[in-house]
């Protein structure tokens, strides 16, 4: 089967504002600091350096940043490469690569994978570009989001598989309790083959024996990359949110990023604005406990709560308890950025779209603002969907077209006629083209009466040209059907494959296998779709 190119551009599966970006429209440039070029990392190296290695209070960034990694790490079982990478980051010629995601119970839908293989695969092309520096991918759990029901779930061949269970605060915090349950459902729906074994002891391994969301999700995470590199951060830390306390002081009291963020949204008009900020972009958290800030008549309240600070005192616990301040999706990429030495933050087109909108956030916080890269998508497709396909004659450009152009496509390609009156209504046009003329030197009605009798048979041509497809696609059914099937198998509910399924339907066939392939293919700094031939 032709391994024929599709960009994201044309992939139908973007929106316009990714579609722009990915052109390099100039109206988008001031809202991205550098386009993800290999050879654009050479001045975001030199640009990160220049206001990164700063002291705060005393403690180094780097020091503070490694030494909360060892201690989040040290009940784990951790590669060597990882650890080595935690240990460069005192280095102050380490950066780091960044993407970041849910806590989605069993990694979720695919992508998630391809977020953090196009992490460490642009480490290792950097790496390769710039020697002398030292890269380190890292994924940033969200642990302390509370949208549980976003998250409590994955696919299974067409089998939503729940974790059915209250939740309120930080997921990240949430025991894992009743988890056993859900194994239960999971196995009788995988098998006993020895990939659906191990697919049970990862599960088992990584919800059952450990007591919360965020070190499941590491053990998880740990062991689908462990030869890799990868470190895992969790940004619900004290030692680490120490750090950020000028920035949330600021937000505090200035509301920075809703006066940014609300100017910076008016360049993006045209689109739809994925994210609008509030007043105040932290939440105060608590135990289960995880809701706005708000400021009304200067007293800061606690949003459901009876809670409540004057401006001294929320300054106060600020600076006592900076791990009860939690930032949202608006000012969490500022506080990423101030503690990680970060080059580049990889995500898909919906975070994309608010990282555009923090431009002038960063700026005005004098941090520097990432390169912003779209992840990788990509396509797994078997052996026998791929000779399907050729049996079909179709190409991969044609499974990617919506499904009813992609039947009407088909049906005029197998047909031996054209199933096409564009000729017949120019002629039909060309008769009445003198019908007009000759209305001009008579009566007016019959001018109205000519272009009736026109709008008439040019709509009966119409007709016509429809019946003959759909008498066509009734002769053609069977294999029309066919192909139908194969882009069902290939984009489940007509959407990409990767928002989903989740890896296992895939390890249960190709085990270790599907990893291996993934991080052997896929190139994060080219905008083209991967399709993998499994």
């Amino acid at each position: 089967m032709p391994n024929d190119c599709i960009t994201y551009q044309n992939s139908g599966y973007f929106t316009q504002l990714i579609i722009d970006y990915l052109k390099e429209k100039e109206s988008l440039q001031p809202l991205y600091n550098r386009f993800p070029k290999i050879e654009n990392f050479k001045s975001q190296i030199e640009e990160k350096n220049s206001n990164y290695n700063d002291n705060f209070n005393g403690n180094n960034k780097r020091e503070v940043l490694a030494a909360e990694l060892e201690k989040q790490y040290q009940n784990f079982e951790v590669s060597k490469t990882t650890l080595n990478n935690i240990k460069l980051l005192n280095n102050a010629k380490t950066f780091t690569v960044t993407t970041g995601h849910q806590l989605n119970l069993f990694t979720g839908y695919l992508y998630f994978i391809y977020k953090i293989v196009s992490t460490i695969n642009l480490c290792k092309q950097l790496k390769s570009e710039y020697p002398e520096y030292n890269f380190v991918p890292i994924y940033w759990m969200a642990t302390e989001d509370h949208d549980f029901d976003e998250i409590n779930y994955f696919n299974f061949k067409e089998k939503r598989i729940r974790w059915n269970r209250e939740s309120s605060g930080p997921v990240g915090r949430l025991s894992t309790d009743g988890l056993d349950k859900v194994l239960e459902v999971f196995s009788k729906e995988i098998g006993n083959s020895l990939n659906a074994q191990k697919l049970k002891e990862l599960f088992e391994n990584a919800y059952l024996k450990n007591n919360n969301l965020a070190d499941a999700t590491r053990f998880l995470t740990n062991e689908l990359f462990k030869s890799e590199g990868l470190v895992i951060l969790d940004g619900d830390s004290k030692e680490l949110k120490k750090l950020f306390i000028p920035y949330a002081k600021k937000e505090l009291l200035e509301q920075t990023s809703f006066q940014n963020v609300t100017k910076t949204n008016e360049l993006l008009k045209d689109y739809f604005v994925q994210v609008n900020p509030r007043e105040i972009n932290l939440f105060y958290i608590e135990d289960n406990l995880r809701e706005r800030i708000i400021l009304e008549n200067g007293i800061y309240k606690i949003n459901n709560t009876d809670l409540q600070f004057s401006e001294n005192e929320i300054v106060a616990e600020l600076e006592k308890h900076p791990e009860k301040f939690s930032p949202n999706v608006i000012l969490r990429p500022l506080y990423e950025e101030v503690i990680l030495p970060n080059l580049c933050y990889i995500g898909g087109g919906g975070e994309l779209a608010y990282w555009f909108e923090l431009k002038a956030n960063f700026e005005t916080n004098n941090v520097t603002f990432p390169i912003l890269l779209l992840r990788n998508s990509v396509l797994l497709a078997t052996n026998k969907q791929a000779d399907k396909a050729d049996k079909l004659d179709l190409t991969w450009k044609d499974l990617f077209t919506n499904q009813k152009e992609l039947v009407n496509n088909q049906t005029k390609k197998k047909t031996d006629f054209e199933i096409d009156f564009s000729s017949q209504k120019e002629q039909l046009s060309k008769q009445f083209d003198y019908l007009h003329q000759l209305a001009t030197q008579t009566d007016k009605s019959f001018i109205g009466a000519v272009k009736a009798q026109e709008t008439k048979q040019l709509k009966g041509l119409d007709n016509l040209e429809k019946r003959l497809l759909k008498a066509q696609k009734r002769k053609l059914s069977e294999e029309l059907n066919r192909i139908i099937s194969l882009q069902n198998e290939l984009f489940p509910n007509q959407s990409l494959q990767e928002r989903q399924l989740n890896f296992s339907e895939f390890y249960i066939e190709f085990g270790d296998f599907l990893l291996e392939k993934i991080l052997k293919e896929l190139k994060p700094l080219e905008n083209e779709f991967s399709i993998l031939d499994l």
